[in-house]
């Protein structure tokens, strides 16, 4: 931690004092390095038929740009972060925003689909590595009393990512070609990395993180059920929202700036629900994450029957937003319950589990694309979310709420 608690001269414990700006300037490159790596996971996304055009490949073949990086996160999450367990925490969150740079730049100049491909690997071990370490550090950076609002302010990077991330990505694309947009997210990366080398003070590793560790935290149930949530509500989402610009194109008949605009309303609907959700699952843990699940079951299957017209599609859109903004921050929360004395190990897994699944769903959701149509795809995917509610409703340990509200630091 970066300070401790005073005392007064009556004995009673003194609020903690604010959190200095380097703190607080470590936080937000943070949450910066997990914007650049989420809007370029997902950038693919508003760009899809654009790059399956120009390389001459099917939408759903051009899926496997959202399927490689999920994979390569699930694996390298565990095996990154234990093999380099004993090396100072910022220096490898810098490695890996490099990492990120030479990955959009790669995939810009790309001649051959798979280049892109390769591009796409890189970008998973940065995802696997950068999170696993990232996502627990905000007790590293700020005072005890602001955890829980930095820990907030740094997964609010996740709905950032869709609501300025893929909108603007997609304005660029078409505006200057796709490639551009890879370009603009190399140069952020760079300037990521200036500004971690910058603020992130020295991070040696408090705990180092071994396979045992990993295994000794996977085997508790409220792991297991962490993994089930996680695996249901993001196979639902992935399966579905990788192919929502297909969807807008086919079913709503909307132009490239009007689906511009859905994916910006989507975004800005994703980060009141990444603060929405992350105060209800304080409090109450099972609720936040049945309303979530739930709000995506209905949105994804009624969007075949409502979304044809466009204030249709735009309404589930919001709806699907504010309940996917909660989805990072409740399935970390969960994870992170199950194993309270060990947060890197709590992340790694975390990271593994929502990337693996991930990948699948864009490659299930691709797969009855070529094979269905977009309608199905959507009808699919709010089933299964329908599937999470009821596994968090019926089944599972009940979490403690965190029962002490923080203070302001």
């Amino acid at each position: 931690m970066t300070g401790t608690t005073a005392t007064t001269p009556t004995g009673r414990t003194a609020p903690p004092p604010r959190t200095p700006l380097r703190g607080r300037l470590a936080v937000v490159s943070v949450m910066l390095g997990i914007f650049s790596i989420v809007t370029t996971e997902i950038l693919p996304i508003g760009l899809l038929t654009s790059i399956g055009s120009d390389f001459a490949v099917s939408d759903g073949t051009a899926g496997l740009m959202m399927t490689m990086p999920g994979l390569l996160a699930a694996v390298s999450a565990p095996l990154v972060t234990v093999a380099t367990a004993r090396i100072d925490r910022r220096v490898m969150l810098c490695a890996f925003m490099l990492l990120l740079a030479l990955a959009d730049f790669l995939v810009a100049a790309a001649t051959d689909y798979r280049l892109v491909l390769v591009s796409r690997v890189m970008v998973g071990v940065t995802i696997g590595g950068f999170w696993s370490i990232g996502a627990g550090l905000a007790g590293r950076l700020v005072r005890p009393a602001s955890v829980g609002r930095a820990t907030a302010v740094i997964f609010s990077a996740v709905p950032l990512g869709s609501v300025l991330g893929v909108p603007a990505g997609t304005f660029v694309g078409g505006l200057a070609g796709w490639r551009t947009a890879f370009v603009v997210m190399g140069v952020l990366s760079v300037g990521v990395l200036v500004l971690m080398l910058l603020v992130v003070p020295p991070l040696p590793p408090a705990q180092v993180t071994r396979a045992r560790l990993l295994g000794t935290v996977l085997a508790r149930p409220g792991t297991r059920f962490a993994l089930l949530l996680t695996f249901l509500v993001v196979l639902a989402h992935f399966a579905t929202y990788t192919y929502v610009t297909p969807f807008l194109e086919q079913v709503t008949h909307a132009g490239p700036t009007l689906i511009t605009a859905f994916l910006l309303v989507y975004g800005a609907a994703g980060i009141v629900g990444n603060f929405v959700g992350g105060a209800l699952v304080a409090r109450r843990p099972r609720l936040a994450v049945s309303l979530a699940a739930g709000l995506i079951a209905a949105s994804a299957a009624l969007l075949p029957v409502l979304g044809g017209g466009e204030a249709g599609a735009v309404a589930l859109l919001a709806v699907w937003g504010v309940a996917y903004g909660a989805v990072p921050v409740c399935s970390q929360t969960w994870f992170a319950r199950a194993a309270p004395e060990a947060p890197e190990a709590a992340s790694v897994l975390f990271t593994a589990s929502f990337q693996a699944t991930f990948a699948l769903g864009a490659l299930a959701g691709g797969a009855v694309l070529d094979r269905g149509s977009v309608s199905a795809v959507m009808t699919l995917g709010g089933a299964t979310a329908a599937l999470a509610v009821v596994a968090a409703v019926v089944a599972g340990p009940r979490p403690r709420s965190l029962g002490v509200r923080e203070r302001r630091g």
